[in-house]
């Protein structure tokens, strides 16, 4: 039940976060930033690939890891709630977008059943200057023909 609940809560969150930056104007990303931005959810994408929770973990925020608890709690959430991110049968990213600090990368993804979808990432830049993924909206890409 509490997995749930957690489950729950990061749904809302994620997507007012998400709901309140998508309406403003955004900033270019530098090459460098947009390259780095990239290797952090391609590394997390091949966690989720290998099984490795732990690994999957270590590219998720301070928030994200104190919501979830254990590198388990989250590759359990994402396996569940997320399966397209979880084992995605093909990846395209789009341009980044910067708002303030935070990168917002569109990743477009298809599943097992050839269903296209479109999974917005947030990234956060840490003390030691790492992107953090903060967050992941998904939701089904009506702008690509079935």
């Amino acid at each position: 039940m509490r997995f749930l609940r957690l489950l729950a809560l990061s749904w809302l969150s994620i997507f007012a976060v998400f709901s309140g930056v998508s309406a403003q104007v955004s900033d270019s990303v530098q090459p460098d930033e947009r390259a780095a931005v990239r290797s952090v959810i391609e590394g997390q994408l091949s966690a989720f690939a290998a099984d490795d929770a732990d690994r999957a973990f270590s590219f998720a925020s301070q928030n994200i890891q104190e919501m979830f608890i254990t590198a388990r709690n989250f590759m359990d959430m994402v396996r569940i709630a997320y399966p397209v991110v979880y084992r995605p049968a093909g990846v395209s990213f789009q341009v980044p977008v910067k708002r303030g600090d935070d990168v917002w990368q569109a990743v477009q993804m298809r599943d097992a059943h050839g269903i296209d979808w479109v999974a917005i990432y947030n990234l956060q830049r840490h003390g030691n200057g790492a992107w953090k993924i903060n967050g992941c909206v998904l939701k089904k890409d009506t702008d690509r023909p079935a």
